[in-house]
């Protein structure tokens, strides 16, 4: 069983920066990761993935050159970095994990484990 902590959210201004991190347990070296959002009232959605040797990303067309994930597999943590955030940013952001992908990065069932959910509010 994989747990994920999801924390770094909270309340920034738009055209600010904010860092969400994820911390995984056991080890999830050999995971697929993602993160999405969900904003009030709309379904999730796919913001951004990285492969398990972190040489692959994905991104979302509403984030590409915002954001920017990452992954510490030493340390066990996996980062999406924020920049440039909009109104529309905001959301409950969740990470996720996939032991492997067989369709999509974009998909959420594709994700075997999730985090809790940390809620980032972009304010004008």
């Amino acid at each position: 069983q994989v747990q994920l902590q999801a924390c770094g959210g909270g309340l920034v201004q738009a055209r600010g920066s904010l860092t969400l991190s994820c911390r995984t347990s056991p080890r999830t070296f050999n995971y697929d990761m993602a993160w999405f959002r969900q904003a009030p009232g709309k379904e999730r959605e796919f913001v951004a993935a990285i492969g398990s040797a972190g040489g692959r990303t994905f991104y979302a067309d509403s984030v590409k050159d915002r954001f920017t994930v990452s992954r510490d597999n030493a340390k066990n943590t996996f980062s999406l970095q924020m920049n440039s955030l909009k109104l529309e940013d905001t959301a409950v952001y969740y990470c996720g994990a996939a032991k492997e992908i067989i369709g999509s990065y974009f998909y959420d069932y594709e994700y075997d484990y999730w985090g809790q959910g940390t809620l980032v509010t972009v304010s004008s």
